[in-house]
């Protein structure tokens, strides 16, 4: 399934990933204590597991995407700020190469 990185994913709709995907039986080993609190709230627990894990990398996604956005905007305003004004060390780079290659 393509989707675009802006098309936010939904929840409970399979958009997360292929709802209609085989099921694959896996090996996990949670805390036995949590399983039966678990058991409380749902009859069907690879459902709710699944919904969780689903939840979990929709928040991952969008909290990678917000940090990606926010570098892309530091880096905006660095290049901004380097047409306006020059590079801050061109001030200073003589202090640091030898006398022949000083600018």
């Amino acid at each position: 399934m393509m989707r675009s990185k802006e098309e936010p994913m939904r929840l409970g709709t399979g958009h997360v990933y292929d709802a209609s995907a085989p099921k694959q039986r896996i090996n996990m080993t949670l805390n036995e204590d949590l399983v039966r609190v678990a058991r409380d709230y749902t009859d069907n627990l690879s459902d709710y597991v699944e919904k969780l894990l689903a939840s979990a990398i929709e928040m991952e996604r969008r909290s990678k995407l917000a940090d990606q956005e926010h570098w892309d905007r530091v880096c905006a305003s660095w290049t901004e700020f380097h047409e306006k004004h020059g590079c801050v060390a061109d001030d200073h780079i003589g202090d640091y190469l030898p006398e022949d290659r000083v600018p």
